[in-house]
């Protein structure tokens, strides 16, 4: 997310009276609103329970069910969280057990500027218990922004922590590029004991100089990616520098180890240096956009379509811009090449994508406090 940069965008967009008719067409055809009254709404999961818990970035989470927001919410860690700009509460994943054994991960910055995962237990249907808190990781933050935070259970059971470059501009200390650090990176990682270990078979065990929690790297700033439910693929939303959108691609069953190029690359350009770069060892992005395109400039990833509500998306990656309020589409076509078809032009800052325990996708506002469900 880019909060300052973002807000001016909107309203940019605010001003221009023909532009809303337009937006509002297309929001009317497309979203309906699922649940009102949540306060910066940055992330949102299932847990296999019907109901939707909503991650709001000051440090709570709240559930959402037949359109109503929980009064009190699931999980209250505000005095722990150190909230503002890209830093709060930021990720939640529900652990494969949670059903029998009540335990959920959440990220979060702390009041020290740590990226911090913890394990938490259910306490009744309704609350956590903040007294179940371990402290499975802590990973040192250099500047305020790029903190990532997302959290996702892999088809293979072990949990995948994404970790931005440790921020400023330009990635200064070459983190994206180093496996000796945490940052710029996602995460593979065994929870099943007192603390977060390397996952078996993650690619740099053993290598001397590389953190063996690493699974790919080469990212700025992951803010959200997602496994598809059908095929296990992984696609992630890289946000860019100041040119360049991506949405990179791990397909299912590869080793991991992918170098997604920052900051080599930007997208699908040379950054550093600006020209003539060596991309011998880089993954290119299935995607990219433009910042001059219009477009936008902070993409938020989404998930690969495979719910029933609307067959003509079955199979299709939705993914949205944070700056700029547009939805689209992207498939491959025929010849293999990935194609993005726009879909909505909101008018808001989608901060995050939702998938509930039927495949149906939701997205939200951020500054409107609002959670829609996309509709035929």
């Amino acid at each position: 997310m880019r909060a300052l940069r973002i807000n001016r965008a909107v309203l940019a967009v605010a001003a221009t009276g023909a532009l809303l008719c337009q937006l509002g067409a297309a929001f009317g055809e497309r979203l309906q609103v699922a649940a009102r009254g949540l306060r910066a709404p940055v992330n949102v999961a299932a847990a296999g329970d019907g109901r939707l818990y909503v991650v709001e970035q000051a440090g709570t989470v709240r559930i959402v069910v037949g359109g109503r927001v929980s009064s009190a919410p699931f999980l209250d860690i505000r005095e722990l969280v150190g909230s503002g700009g890209e830093r709060g509460l930021l990720g939640l994943a529900f652990g494969p057990d949670y059903a029998s054994g009540g335990t959920f991960y959440v990220d979060y910055t702390d009041v020290q500027g740590y990226s911090v995962l913890a394990r938490y237990t259910r306490a009744s249907e309704d609350r956590a218990d903040p007294d179940s808190a371990e402290i499975l990781m802590r990973v040192r933050q250099p500047y305020s922004n790029h903190n990532g935070g997302e959290l996702r259970f892999g088809p293979d059971g072990y949990l995948y922590w994404g970790l931005g470059d440790g921020g400023s501009g330009g990635d200064p200390h070459g983190n994206g590029q180093d496996r000796g650090t945490l940052l710029g990176a996602i995460l593979r990682l065994d929870v099943s004991g007192p603390a977060a270990t390397a996952a078996a078979g993650n690619p740099f065990v053993g290598t001397a100089g590389a953190r063996p929690e690493v699974w790919v790297y080469g990212l700025r700033n992951p803010w959200r990616f997602s496994f598809d439910a059908a095929s296990g693929d992984l696609y992630i939303g890289d946000v860019g520098q100041n040119a360049i959108e991506e949405i990179d691609l791990v397909a299912a069953g590869t080793a991991g180890g992918a170098n997604f190029g920052w900051n080599v690359m930007e997208g699908n350009r040379c950054y550093r240096p600006a020209q003539g770069c060596d991309r011998d060892g880089l993954t290119p992005p299935i995607l990219t956009y433009s910042h001059a395109s219009g477009a936008g400039n902070s993409v938020t990833g989404g998930y690969v379509y495979r719910g029933t509500r609307i067959p003509s998306l079955q199979g299709a990656y939705v993914f949205a811009d944070f700056g700029s309020g547009k939805v689209w589409a992207a498939r491959r076509d025929a010849g293999g090449d990935w194609r993005a078809e726009p879909l909505l032009e909101t008018g808001f800052n989608v901060s995050t994508f939702g998938q509930d325990d039927s495949g149906e996708l939701y997205l939200a506002d951020y500054g409107g406090g609002v959670l829609y469900a996309l509709v035929p």
